[in-house]
């Protein structure tokens, strides 16, 4: 399959669209009409042909927009990567795992030769070709993990497993819903979700990490996560509050349709050969409310969703000034039928 990339943008103009093929394939993340926080994990084995859950790794008709974006995002930031001293094992199990997948999901774009430890690597839509020696970051242009994940979707995190725990020692981090690598960076699991309400609560995260740490290499594992954003803007990190945090109060009864969208993040978990980290990846997908309209089954589950959300979580999410605004608007999708058990759109 050759991917036909957009030019578009996720600031400013604010130029990104989703084409119909692309909300057919948007991971919705809804099976039911009511919604609580929830592990939901799966494994990741490849799914129906044309879904978001295929490949290993999705790239889609964004790819160019995307890796764009996160270039804008590192000039003005550079530290939204960050990876401790002791991750350098564990960076190279990462620019193994994504070069491979890539190269066998998207053959048309990606291509990767190996003689030994001389390894080339072909990025046709960035016109790159490098040539370099695997284990050696001096043949690269910067270190191995930042090379790597400048070139694909979604942002990265690097776990570490040490005393019975996961830790967040490395990352990628230019598309966040507002969290911050520089303050999250080495933490353990559990500080890294605290600001979760409820979840802590039901043990969400002690099952989690308990699961975790038995990953498997070769067994990686997926779950959906979400929430909302004005605009389709991908950098909604602490540090640039002052540029987004205004637009949760722009919408209107005549905008929001256009300018709501929801947020949902495809979170992967690799077990890395040689460091036995944990490669977490949190691929970014985002939907105006108009689009997902044009399956009104979504649209009908979505209105149920937003309006039983217990408070917390609505406050959790920073869906409180636009919620009421985004659920009337649905409303008139929602003529109270049964919807099937599921997220299929049709």
């Amino acid at each position: 399959m050759t991917l036909a990339f957009k030019q578009e943008t996720f600031r400013d103009d604010y130029s990104y669209r989703n084409s119909p093929e692309a909300i057919r394939r948007f991971p919705f993340p809804f099976p039911q009409d009511e919604y609580m926080y929830s592990v939901n994990i799966e494994p990741h084995l490849p799914g129906a042909p044309g879904s978001v859950f295929e490949r290993a790794f999705d790239i889609d008709e964004h790819y160019l927009a995307e890796v764009r974006d996160r270039a804008i995002t590192l000039e003005r930031d550079p530290g939204r990567c960050a990876s401790l001293p002791h991750m350098i094992e564990a960076e190279w199990d990462t620019l193994e795992l994504l070069m491979e997948s890539l190269a066998r999901d998207y053959p048309q774009h990606f291509a990767l030769a190996r003689d030994g430890s001389r390894w080339t690597w072909t990025n046709r839509p960035l016109g790159i070709e490098q040539a370099f020696v695997f284990g050696d970051a001096s043949t690269l242009p910067c270190g191995p993990f930042e090379y790597i994940t400048r070139q694909a979707q979604g942002d990265f995190v690097v776990m570490d497993q040490r005393d019975g725990n996961l830790f967040a020692d490395a990352g990628m981090v230019t598309s966040q819903a507002d969290w911050s690598l520089a303050f999250d960076v080495g933490m353990s699991f559990q500080q890294w979700h605290g600001p979760v309400p409820l979840a802590h609560e039901m043990g969400v995260f002690d099952r989690a990490l308990k699961y975790l740490l038995m990953l498997q290499q070769g067994k990686p594992v997926r779950r959906l996560n979400w929430t909302m954003t004005i605009n389709p803007r991908l950098d909604t990190a602490p540090e640039t509050f002052p540029e987004w945090g205004t637009d949760r109060a722009s919408v209107t009864p005549e905008n929001v349709a256009g300018k709501v969208h929801l947020r949902v993040e495809l979170q992967a978990l690799f077990r890395l050969p040689r460091s036995n980290g944990m490669l977490f990846s949190i691929r970014c997908y985002l939907a105006s409310l108009e689009e997902l309209a044009t399956k009104p089954n979504w649209a009908a589950r979505l209105h149920r969703v937003l309006g039983s959300l217990p408070a917390p979580l609505v406050e959790y999410k920073g869906l409180t000034r636009f919620r009421p605004l985004a659920v009337d608007w649905l409303a008139q999708f929602d003529d109270g039928r049964a919807l099937p058990a599921g997220t299929a759109a049709e």
